[in-house]
């Protein structure tokens, strides 16, 4: 999976590159670019990118405890 997220983020930021060089050089289909590959990235890298992160659980040292005097201190036993 790791392998997965690392193409993909190099393919879409080849993508990035490619749309705004067409698009500085005023080619008609570099919108289409520079579109297709901003919606890749939002609905494919990341949400791969999110399960791949999370997949675990691993996510308790990010929530804020209400009940506490500090809601946004980190204490280092839950991490």
């Amino acid at each position: 999976m790791k392998i997965v997220l690392k193409t993909f983020f190099i393919f879409f930021i080849l993508a990035l590159i490619i749309g705004i060089y067409l698009k500085y050089n005023n080619h008609p289909k570099a919108d289409i670019i520079l579109g297709l590959d901003i919606l890749f990235l939002s609905f494919i890298f990341m949400p791969l990118f999110i399960f791949y992160r999370y997949r675990n659980g691993n996510y308790k040292k990010y929530v804020i405890d209400p009940n506490s005097k500090n809601p946004f201190k980190i204490d280092k036993d839950k991490l």
